[in-house]
């Protein structure tokens, strides 16, 4: 079965970061106080001097384009929707030519 993964906050995160940064502890040491594990801590870090503390946020969930991701949650346009009906109906028509055996214009 696999792993659940853990998820921390960014405040959380944040403060590793800084007891690494500032408090001058090692990666080890951060993890064992904090019961989170080291490569977690190292891999902060990295993105923190990297990017900054924006690349400390939570990125799972968010769609990065388009068509990509979790449906949409707003209704097309009519017109959008006319053009997706438009096309649903040319493949069923095909679909069920094919399956009377009839030849496909």
């Amino acid at each position: 079965m696999g792993r659940i993964l853990q998820s921390y906050t960014t405040e959380m995160k944040l403060k590793a970061v800084q007891m690494y940064i500032e408090a001058g502890m090692g990666y080890k040491r951060v993890a064992r106080e904090l019961n989170i594990p080291e490569p977690s801590v190292r891999r902060w870090v990295k993105r923190y001097e990297k990017e900054g503390a924006s690349a400390l946020e939570e990125k799972r969930g968010k769609t990065k384009g388009l068509t990509k991701g979790r449906p949409r949650k707003n209704p097309l346009s009519p017109e959008e929707e006319l053009v997706r009906l438009r096309a649903e109906n040319e493949y069923l028509k095909k679909l069920w030519a094919l399956q009377r055996g009839q030849r496909i214009e």
